[in-house]
């Protein structure tokens, strides 16, 4: 693409400019694509957790770019208060919907894992 430091009517424009060669230096940066982590995360906590951590590190090695909604939203959101344990899986369903791919993780699949599989398929 070559961007031009003029409009189409031939005035001088920096602001368009600066924006155009940014979107052009952006395109040429190769994006990861994004894959959401499915795995257990009630139980033994402690170790689901560093399990998920594993695994976000494999899918980082991997080329792509990792969400696990269970290691983002325990940090503020209670996995025992039922309003925010349900707040927390909507909000990590609306991520799953922009991921390529879904990964799921563990031979014991949750009430919590179901339902982003379900809304994988």
């Amino acid at each position: 693409m070559s961007v031009s430091k003029f409009n189409v009517e031939g005035h001088y424009d920096p602001t368009a400019y600066e924006a155009l060669l940014r979107i052009e230096r952006e395109s040429k940066t190769p994006c990861r694509p994004k894959v959401f982590i499915c795995s257990p995360y009630t139980g033994d906590t402690e170790r689901n957790v560093e399990n998920a951590r594993r695994y976000c590190a494999f899918a980082v090695r991997s080329g792509y770019t990792p969400f696990a909604p269970h290691l983002f939203y325990p940090q503020f959101l209670s996995d025992d208060d039922a309003e925010e344990r349900k707040l927390g899986i909507s909000m990590g369903l609306a991520f799953l919907d922009v991921c390529k791919e879904c990964w799921v993780f563990g031979s014991v699949i949750s009430s919590g894992m179901a339902a982003e599989i379900e809304r994988a398929r």
